[in-house]
């Protein structure tokens, strides 16, 4: 697994927090349902919103592998 680093400064989530969100996910069909799904386990984006872009990018990176 990739290196861990934060990815929400407000909330103080993770690459592995948004990777262990994803643990019932294994493919991205939705990515806004997905990424609600991830929000309501890590509270990410929930601040100042400024993670977005970069939780996106975390979610696709893991479930596009």
């Amino acid at each position: 697994m990739k290196e861990n680093y934060t990815v929400c400064n407000c909330k103080k989530v993770t690459y592995h927090d948004i990777a262990t969100a994803l643990e019932n996910h294994n493919k991205l069909e939705d990515v806004e349902q997905v990424f609600k799904d991830v929000q309501n386990v890590t509270h990410c984006s929930t601040g100042c919103g400024g993670c977005y872009q970069k939780v996106l990018d975390v979610i696709s990176e893991v479930l596009m592998g």
